[in-house]
């Protein structure tokens, strides 16, 4: 290995290191007291106006538990997104955290989630756009997805919705 990739790989590291730290804040930060079918409307409501207003095509959903709360699919999305999105809630589900963590880590780890031999890719995704609802005090109770727009948009439209909607 030549010294400039070393160099590459050691900045590629650090670069990712920090990409997994602050996933890790926000999912601290972005946690509710309390949680209910007004906050998913309110929630969802915000997260449509930000596609239309930016022209995305993406398909969101918000569910307490098993129980769907808010779901919105904007033109240019198919059905596939809504394939996508049960993947990344499963993912959540699963592992507590976001898909986008989920994936991140396991890219530290030198691999690609959705190829490790105990996870069926047509389950679970590590891919950004699903996120945990998170009551302080008692853990996750449900989840945020977003699908349509890469892996970073699709989870950085959910921490800005939720930024904005817990004053955060």
């Amino acid at each position: 290995m030549s010294p400039d990739t070393a160099a590459d790989t050691a900045a590629d590291t650090a670069a990712l290191d920090a990409l997994i730290a602050e996933v890790v804040a926000q999912e601290e930060r972005l946690q509710f007291s309390t949680f209910s079918a007004d906050d998913a409307w309110m929630l969802g409501g915000r997260l449509r106006a930000l596609g239309l207003e930016r022209s995305l095509a993406i398909a969101i959903d918000i569910s307490l538990g098993e129980q769907r709360l808010f779901h919105c699919a904007l033109p240019g999305t198919s059905a596939h997104n809504g394939s996508w999105i049960e993947r990344k809630k499963a993912t959540v589900r699963e592992f507590g955290t976001s898909s986008y963590l989920v994936g991140l880590r396991a890219k530290r780890g030198g691999g690609v989630f959705d190829a490790q031999p105990w996870i069926d890719p047509l389950r679970f995704a590590g891919h950004g756009g699903g996120f945990p609802i998170t009551l302080r005090g008692t853990g996750v109770v449900g989840t945020i997805a977003v699908s349509g727009q890469p892996q970073e948009v699709d989870h950085a439209l959910i921490v800005e919705a939720l930024t904005a909607h817990l004053g955060a």
